[in-house]
C-alpha cells in the first residue's frame, strides 16, 4: 500500500490556479524527485501534503488515514516531516538543541528519548562534531544539513526536502547527497523538490515533473529527463520540429 496516495488535488488562489488537478502515489522507502520551473505549484504541493495550506478540491491519504482536512501538527505527529528552502534555525542556540526541539515537540516521547532521537539524527545528518555549535556559527552545508535534521528529528515515515541543494558548491552538494542516501537506508520515504537535477538522479527512484499547478510526467528519471515535452516546458529548449 502506497504510503501517499494524492488524488485530483487543486488549489487556487482567487482566478490562480497554483495545483491543477494532480493526482501521485509514493510506496513506502520511495524517493521522488519532483522539478519544474519557478511557479509550477511546486512549494504549493509541500504546504497541501504537510498541512499548512488546504486544498479547494481532492485528497491525501498517508498512511492509511484521509489527512486532507487534518492540520500540520498532526499530519507532523503521524509521519510527515518537511525541510524549506531557505534555512532559518534558531541561530542563539547550538546545533544540539535545534535538533531537539523537533524531537521534543514534533512528536509523543520522553525527554529522555527526544534527547536519543536528538543524538541519532545528528549522527545520521554527519552534525554531531558541530553539536555544541551555535546554528548561527554554521556553513550553509551545514544549515541546510541542519534544515533536515530537525525535519528527521520527528522520526518522519515522510521526508519532504524543499531545494535542499540549492547555493552549494559541487563538493558540498556531494556531501549533502550522501547524507540524503544515509535517510534512505533508514527505510523513510522522501520527496524532494530540486532544481540540481545531477543530485536528483544521484538519489530518486522516479521524477515527476509539473508545470503551471499540472504534473506532465512521471516515471523513471533518466527517460523522463530524455522527454521532448520536459525539455520544451522545463528547460525552454525546442523540440527537433521547432
Amino acid at each position: 500500500m502506497p504510503i501517499l496516495t494524492i488524488q485530483n488535488l487543486s488549489k487556487s488562489y482567487g482566478a490562480l490556479q497554483v495545483t491543477d488537478d494532480v493526482s501521485l502515489a509514493l510506496q513506502p522507502g520511495e524517493a521522488l524527485g519532483v522539478i519544474g520551473p519557478n511557479g509550477a505549484g511546486k512549494t504549493t504541493l509541500f504546504n497541501l501534503i504537510a498541512g499548512t495550506v488546504h486544498p479547494n478540491a481532492g485528497s491525501i491519504v498517508f498512511d492509511g488515514l484521509d489527512v486532507t482536512t487534518m492540520p500540520a501538527r498532526s499530519r507532523c505527529h503521524l509521519g510527515i516531516g518537511r525541510s524549506f528552502q531557505i534555512p532559518h534555525p534558531f541561530s542563539g542556540m547550538t546545533t544540539y538543541e535545534n535538533v531537539l526541539v523537533g524531537a521534543a515537540f514534533g512528536r509523543n516521547a520522553s525527554e529522555r528519548d527526544s534527547e536519543r532521537r536528538a543524538v541519532a539524527v545528528l549522527e545520521m545528518t554527519g552534525l554531531r562534531r558541530k553539536a555544541n555549535t551555535y546554528a548561527g556559527q554554521l556553513t550553509l552545508l551545514e544549515r541546510k544539513r541542519l534544515e533536515m535534521a530537525r525535519a528527521l528529528a520527528s522520526d518522519p515515515k515522510l521526508l519532504l526536502l524543499d531545494e535542499i541543494a540549492g547555493g552549494l558548491t559541487e563538493p558540498e552538494c556531494v556531501e549533502l547527497v550522501e547524507a540524503i542516501k544515509t535517510v534512505r537506508s533508514e527505510g523513510v520515504s522522501v520527496i524532494w523538490i530540486e532544481h540540481v537535477v545531477h543530485a536528483l538522479l544521484a538519489v530518486v527512484d522516479r521524477i515527476a515533473v509539473f508545470d503551471f499547478g499540472r504534473k506532465i510526467a512521471d516515471g523513471e528519471p533518466r527517460e523522463v529527463m530524455a522527454s521532448l515535452e520536459v525539455a520544451n516546458i522545463y528547460m525552454g529548449i525546442e523540440g527537433a520540429h521547432g
